[in-house]
């Protein structure tokens, strides 16, 4: 678990997901666009055995249409680099390297097709297709956003339920420190300051079984949206938020909380 930290609120963790449903990737600092998802976030996703997505005319498809943790907790064994000016994959499983490819490529995509194929055949509706739209996001809501975890819920949680959970869980974009816990259920609809950004909070983030995997084991070992729903009354932990004025935010950054 991320050590609460005695300080105002601030950003502790930065992360952003190359890849629908494989590891994170951890930032210092991310550059933000009103309007869009953090640069790179959700850009590349594995279509699980149809070809619908159009890159050339890119639309948001439901997560359902895709590899994702939600019922495919064998990806989490699987940890990966992105490189995103040269499109460079490169897989590694229990610390074995398995696979390099230019996904910017034909054979490049090829490449982790077949990986794919013959690491989880017993997950797939068919061939699976790696997809790609410039400027398009693979997020699990139509809009372009950021997810927000405020970890002291995520504590608050720990203690209630009696056991560790690790943050990476909830796969969020912006990990914040310093506040109360669920306070973060009283922004809908306000501005959050992270820096020199501002963000308006559209609506919180109901929990799907993905937060089951543990990011560590691959292994579901905790049923997150059954222990919210016992707990708390609801499946809520955390928040999407539209970028509303734009600029780079850094780890550590102050956070201002909507009043």
């Amino acid at each position: 678990m991320i050590d609460q930290q005695d300080h105002p609120p601030h950003i502790h963790a930065l992360y952003r997901y190359p890849i629908k449903g494989l590891s994170p990737e951890r930032l210092n600092e991310a550059l933000m666009e009103p309007g869009e998802v953090i640069a790179g976030d959700r850009a590349y996703a594995l279509e699980n055995g149809s070809a619908d997505f159009d890159p050339h005319a890119p639309r948001y498809f439901p997560k359902t249409k895709f590899l994702m943790l939600m019922k495919h907790e064998r990806l989490a064994r699987l940890h990966t680099q992105f490189d995103p000016d040269s499109h460079v994959l490169k897989v590694t499983t229990i610390g074995e390297d398995a696979l390099e490819a230019n996904l910017s490529t034909k054979e490049g995509r090829q490449a982790l097709e077949s990986f794919i194929q013959e690491f989880m055949p017993g997950d797939l509706r068919g061939a699976p297709r790696i997809v790609y739209g410039q400027g398009h996001s693979f997020s699990d809501v139509a809009m372009k956003c950021v997810s927000i975890i405020n970890l002291a819920s995520v504590r608050d949680l720990e203690e209630k339920a009696k056991q560790k959970l690790h943050p990476l869980r909830f796969r969020a974009n912006i990990y914040l420190e310093g506040l109360e816990p669920w306070v973060e259920m009283e922004w809908l609809d306000k501005l959050l300051k992270i820096g020199q950004v501002t963000l308006t909070i559209e609506k919180t983030t109901i929990r799907c079984p993905a937060t089951q995997v543990n990011p560590d084991t691959a292994e579901r070992d905790s049923d997150v949206p059954r222990l919210l729903r016992d707990l708390y009354g609801h499946q809520i932990l955390g928040v999407y938020a539209r970028i509303a004025s734009g600029g780079t935010i850094t780890q550590g950054d102050a956070v201002t909380p909507p009043r």
